[in-house]
């Protein structure tokens, strides 16, 4: 058989999943009453997810760094005071340090499997050491600068640095031994199947060697005898309707699903209800009989599995925006103080009442957040849940409150939420009001997609705001329009697309102001 691409059917499961309708998905934030093996796993204590991507490219930098130090150290303090200062041995140690790291690539000990045990990462670690010394020990007998380089600074060199990486070795096995512990290296995954294809695979999973699955149990919707129990010794939690408020519940890294291929319609339907989560959805080919083109495949283990959808933001990704938005913010909150004092006073002698208020918005993966905000109605007329939109002459908003509205300067306080709490960003979809409503619906009811704007963290401004999509939601263009527009912002962003989106905020505040009351 000829192989075939899998992209052609991925492509059609995301275009179903975002082009469904609202009447096909159920209501997701209707909050399902969930089985007791279900509950039992979502009232473990779980700890936050550490990246083995960023782990291993810090330890990359900390080898680089460390080895930097001890070959400068050692120069600076016996070559510099028998020959003087040449930039040529920085340079010469800085390229030997690089092909250090370069060598300790190839010897593939840059990971956090590698990093757990003890023997291999040791035998590779040093014999790569080795060979970058004897390398630059050829390169300089040909380039005949052996008379210049001192033998008791390369050998201290070689001896301390190795001691350096032994003992930097021996504490990140301990800290990852740590962290495995305390399951902050596991992805938790669920299985989409609890039949022989369920079984197969979660065998297949459970005997890989130095795995960092952790199989939480399966959900199925089907109640006849092809639904199992039990699959491989992982209890069946539920149907998948119910996975979505599970995901809610605990942390949730991976969705698998153990379906053949051939159940596509089967598998559309599924994806329709789980795309909004922020979690990885694979599809297992373990089972498989069609050959895709190798490029199709991503790997667990030796499990081959499809990619359907990624996690947005992870990783690098993460970690890059997680410095913009507290080393950004924090600089903008310095500049800002005087400017949020000014509308603090004014809003005190306006009207009694606090200067700032909190309101219940939703955050990342629907988790309810204490957003602060400066007051902008009469305290006597507050609405902390939102219940009710502030309309165009509301007569609840304070004289202040106008002017701090419309010029969205009562948002400033939502940067305290960034620096401090860490549960806003700068830039990202609007954190929404818990009851915001279009006349009598829920937002999730009036607009296909609403929660998937929630797979990254919310922001203080974002693309559908400088788009001109702000203030009053009285039409179901609007909210249909702010949520395509943060569903292009996750897919497309960037550290300089945040940028982009913060420069042109006060633009737009001044120019796309007229929904704002």
């Amino acid at each position: 058989m000829e192989p075939i691409n899998a992209r052609s059917m991925l492509d059609a499961a995301a275009a179903a999943a975002t082009t469904a309708t609202a009447a096909e998905r159920p209501p997701i934030e209707r909050r399902r009453r969930l089985s007791q093996a279900a509950l039992a796993v979502t009232n473990q204590k779980v700890r936050p997810a550490y990246s083995p991507v960023v782990i291993a490219g810090a330890v990359r930098v900390a080898d680089f760094v460390l080895l930097s130090f001890v070959g400068i150290a050692l120069y600076l303090g016996y070559m510099v005071p028998l020959t003087g200062f040449h930039w040529e041995y920085v340079a010469a140690i800085c390229g030997m340090t690089a092909t250090a790291v370069v060598c300790f690539q190839a010897s593939d000990i840059y990971q956090v499997q590698v990093f757990r045990g003890q023997l291999r990462q040791m035998t590779r670690m040093i014999s790569s050491w080795a060979f970058v010394f004897l390398l630059f020990i050829g390169a300089s007998f040909f380039a005949k600068l052996g008379s210049e380089i001192s033998r008791l600074w390369l050998s201290a060199f070689f001896i301390v640095g190795l001691a350096v990486l032994v003992a930097g070795r021996l504490f990140l096995r301990a800290m990852v031994r740590s962290w495995a512990r305390q399951g902050r290296l596991d992805r938790r995954t669920i299985v989409v199947g609890s039949d022989q294809n369920g079984e197969q695979l979660i065998a297949a999973l459970k005997t890989q060697p130095d795995s960092d699955i952790d199989i939480l149990g399966v959900f199925d919707d089907r109640n006849d005898d092809r639904a199992l129990d039990s699959c491989a010794g992982s209890a069946k939690l539920g149907k998948v309707d119910d996975i979505v408020e599970f995901a809610r519940r605990t942390r949730i890294d991976l969705v698998l699903f153990a379906l053949p291929i051939s159940a596509e319609t089967r598998i559309l339907e599924m994806l329709k209800k789980l795309w909004v989560l922020p979690v990885d959805i694979r599809l297992s080919a373990h089972t498989n009989k069609l050959r895709f083109r190798p490029r199709s495949y991503s790997y667990i283990g030796k499990v081959p599995t499809l990619d359907v959808f990624e996690a947005p933001i992870t990783d690098w990704d993460l970690v890059m925006k997680w410095l913009f938005d507290h080393i950004v913010g924090a600089l903008i909150l310095l500049l800002a103080m005087p400017l949020m004092a000014i509308v603090a006073l004014a809003i005190k002698l306006d009207s009694p009442g606090p200067v700032l208020f909190r309101q219940k918005r939703f955050g990342f993966n629907n988790e309810r957040i204490d957003v602060f905000k400066f007051r902008s109605l009469y305290h006597d007329q507050a609405d902390p849940l939102a219940t009710k939109v502030v309309t165009k002459n509301d007569s609840r908003v304070t004289r202040v409150g106008r002017f701090i509205r419309k010029s969205s300067l009562d948002e400033l306080p939502q940067l305290f939420n960034v620096v401090f709490k860490s549960n806003l960003s700068l830039v990202g979809p609007r954190p929404h009001a818990v009851q915001g409503k279009l006349q009598s619906r829920l937002f999730d009811e009036a607009v296909d997609g609403y929660f998937a704007r929630h797979r990254v963290k919310p922001g203080i401004t974002g693309w559908a705001q400088i788009n001109g999509w702000r203030g009053e939601v009285d039409s179901e263009e609007k909210i249909q329009k702010r949520v395509e527009f943060d569903l292009y912002y996750i897919e497309n962003w960037s550290v300089l697309f945040d940028l982009f989106i913060l420069l042109k905020t006060p633009l737009a505040l001044m120019t796309k102001n007229e929904n704002a009351y």
